[in-house]
Formats: C-alpha cells, sequence, structure tokens
C-alpha cells in the first residue's frame, strides 16, 4: 500500500506504517473526514495528511511521536470506531 503496511484490526484497516520520504514517513491514521476534528482534538500531534487529505497522519519527525504513536495503537486495540476504514472489495 504506497510502498507502506498497512496493519488490519477489527475488519478495518487501521493504521498504516510509511517509512518513506515526507510525507510518507510517520503513521497513517485512516479515518472518515467526520471523525478528524475530534481525533485532531484527542491527539494534538496529527495532522490532515497533505496529499490523502481524508487521512490523518503522525510525522516520524514529531518529538511527540512514540508517545502518540502509543496512543494511537492502544485506541485501535480498544476498537475506537473513529480509527480505521472498511477494506474496499476489488
Amino acid at each position: 500500500m504506497f510502498g507502506c503496511r498497512g496493519c488490519y484490526l477489527h475488519g478495518r484497516l487501521v493504521l498504516v506504517l510509511a517509512a518513506r520520504d515526507e510525507p510518507w514517513n510517520g503513521l497513517l491514521v485512516p479515518t472518515d473526514k467526520r471523525h478528524h476534528k475530534s481525533l485532531l482534538r484527542d491527539h494534538r500531534s496529527l495532522v490532515t495528511h497533505p496529499i490523502l487529505k481524508k487521512w490523518l497522519y503522525l510525522p516520524e519527525s514529531n518529538e511527540d511521536f512514540e508517545e502518540v504513536a502509543r496512543a494511537l495503537v492502544e485506541s485501535a486495540l480498544a476498537n475506537d470506531l473513529r480509527i480505521g476504514v472498511e477494506p474496499v472489495a476489488k
């Protein structure tokens, strides 16, 4: 997926691990736009991805990367329905 690693949980694509050049270096958070406001409020280091505007992004260069990434993983594990998108059947 975009040369990155997709993580699926609870039947949804919940996180995408990216290790390339910006803006593909960090953690992408697949989500619906209706959840952006609350996720941005809860995780202040997140930004709207500059290319995939429907998803949020945590750049690895962010000084709080590990802390915020851990919180996002914990939210995904707890089945936070704001995080993740249903895979599209091909």
